[in-house]
C-alpha cells in the first residue's frame, strides 16, 4: 500500500463508519416517531389528511421526517462505500434505484405538507400516495438487487450479510400489505422497516470496524 493510499482507505472506513451511525439514529429515531404517531391522541378527526395531528404539528413532523430520511440515505449510500455490494454490476443498479427511491420518499414527505388540512382522500392527496408508492417500492426493489449482490459477493460474515436484502423485502412483505390496514397498524408496519434501517447502519458500523 503507497502513503498515499493509507490517508484514503482511512477516509473510507470514516465515512462507512459515520453513515453506519446516521443510519442507526435515524433508524431508531424513525422507529420511535412511528410508535409516538401510533398512540399519540388525535387532535384532528380521522378524515383529515394530517390525522392523528393537527396542521401545524404535522408540518413539524414532516420536517423532521425529511432530516431523518437524511439519515437512511447516508446507510444506503454507505453501503456501496463499504464495498460490501462487490463489484457487481447489478448491486451497483440496485444502490442506485435505492437511493434515487430514498430521494424520491424524502422529498415527499415534504410535499406532504401542502395537503395538511385536505380531507383524505381529497384533491392531491392521490398524488401524494403514488409518490409514497412508488418512492418505497423502488427504495425495496433496489436494496433486494444490492442485498442479493452483498450474499454473492460473501465480504459481510454472519447475520449482518443479510440486512440489506432484509431492509429491501420487508417493503414488500409485510409493510406494503400491512399500509392498507388500520391506521395503527400500518403506523407500526413503518416502525418496523425503521428498526431494520438501524440493523443496518449497525452492521456498517461493524463493517468500519
Amino acid at each position: 500500500m503507497t502513503v498515499r493510499a493509507v490517508p484514503a482507505a482511512e477516509h473510507k472506513v470514516a465515512a462507512v463508519r459515520s453513515a453506519g451511525c446516521w443510519c442507526l439514529v435515524a433508524g431508531l429515531l424513525g422507529a420511535a416517531s412511528g410508535i409516538w404517531l401510533a398512540v399519540v391522541t388525535p387532535q384532528v378527526a380521522d378524515d383529515r389528511y394530517s390525522y392523528p395531528l393537527d396542521s401545524g404539528a404535522f408540518t413539524a413532523i414532516q420536517v423532521f421526517f425529511f432530516v431523518q430520511h437524511l439519515g437512511l440515505l447516508a446507510g444506503i449510500v454507505g453501503l456501496w462505500r463499504s464495498g460490501a455490494v462487490g463489484t457487481s454490476r447489478a448491486g451497483h443498479w440496485g444502490v442506485v434505484a435505492a437511493s434515487g427511491g430514498m430521494v424520491l420518499l424524502t422529498a415527499t414527505e415534504l410535499l406532504a405538507i401542502t395537503a395538511a388540512d385536505s380531507l383524505y382522500p381529497g384533491p392531491g392527496t392521490g398524488l401524494l400516495d403514488a409518490l409514497y408508492g412508488i418512492s418505497s417500492l423502488t427504495t425495496g426493489v433496489g436494496l433486494v438487487v444490492a442485498g442479493v449482490a452483498v450474499l454473492r459477493a460473501r465480504r459481510w460474515q454472519g447475520p449482518r450479510r443479510w440486512a440489506p436484502v432484509a431492509v429491501g423485502a420487508y417493503v414488500f412483505v409485510p409493510m406494503t400489505p400491512l399500509l392498507f390496514g388500520p391506521f395503527v397498524l400500518a403506523r407500526l408496519a413503518i416502525v418496523g422497516w425503521m428498526l431494520l434501517f438501524s440493523v443496518l447502519g449497525a452492521a456498517l458500523l461493524y463493517a468500519a470496524r
